[in-house]
């Protein structure tokens, strides 16, 4: 099985995409709300890349059957529930109902990534679900870590995600398929805690900044989630370990 890491969601060539497996993170936040949402009761998610997409996939559905969440530039989108998974869980949960998602660099990556064979969604909070279940029904396909990043520029907590899961790939065995980058990555991954990451990039400080404190706790937990985000035809479903 070979192992890479995708520093940011431009550097992805959807032409390599065929026979795949990608997993795409934005830890900050997301991949993590996505996880949180499915885990909590959404029947799916539905990953957009704006709130115009957001408004047209919501057409024609009972209100009372969704839930749209979402933000451009980390400031929610006006009408829409807040997009991080504490906020979105305890303001408008979506339990039994679909969400409708757009984010900035999260929900672009998904849509950047429809072309490989395999898709998910993760981050810290599903991390080892979604290593067991990718090892389970892909081995020795190519797996491509996709750090969503932010606008064009590299995210430090998403790199991190990236090496947690490297770290977790190398814990079952696969070593010698692992890139430079996903290496770098492992190798930044056990130099520090969780929390401590997160909380030093960037978007971390801006989140600390506007009181999210307990959101970006939430998102350095690693495996309090046994849900598997699959995408399938634009939609994100849930997998459960025991399915897994």
């Amino acid at each position: 099985m070979s192992l890479h890491v995708i520093f940011r969601k431009e550097d992805l060539d959807r032409e390599r995409l065929e026979g795949k497996v990608v997993i795409v993170l934005d830890v900050l936040f997301a991949t993590t709300t996505i996880a949180a949402a499915l885990a909590n009761g959404a029947t799916d998610v539905v990953p957009v890349v704006d709130a115009e997409a957001a408004r047209t996939a919501a057409c024609g559905r009972d209100p009372r059957g969704y839930v749209m969440a979402g933000e451009l530039n980390a400031v929610t989108l006006p009408g829409f529930a807040h997009p991080t998974p504490l906020a979105l869980l305890s303001e408008a949960p979506p339990d039994g109902k679909t969400l409708i998602y757009s984010t900035t660099n999260g929900t672009v990556a998904l849509a950047k990534s429809a072309g490989a064979a395999h898709v998910y969604a993760a981050a810290l909070v599903n991390a080892r679900a979604t290593v067991e279940h990718v090892l389970r029904h892909h081995p020795g396909l190519t797996v491509l870590i996709v750090c969503s990043g932010s606008v064009e520029n590299f995210n430090l907590e998403d790199f991190y995600g990236a090496g947690y899961f490297v770290s977790l790939f190398a814990q079952r065995g696969v070593t010698e398929g692992a890139t430079d980058a996903a290496l770098a990555a492992q190798r930044m991954h056990d130099a520090s805690p969780a929390v401590d990451c997160l909380n030093a990039s960037r978007v971390g400080r801006m989140m600390l900044a506007r009181g999210l404190d307990a959101e970006v706790a939430y998102a350095a937990a690693k495996d309090q989630l046994d849900v598997v985000a699959r995408l399938d035809d634009g939609r994100l479903t849930a997998v459960r370990s025991a399915q897994a």
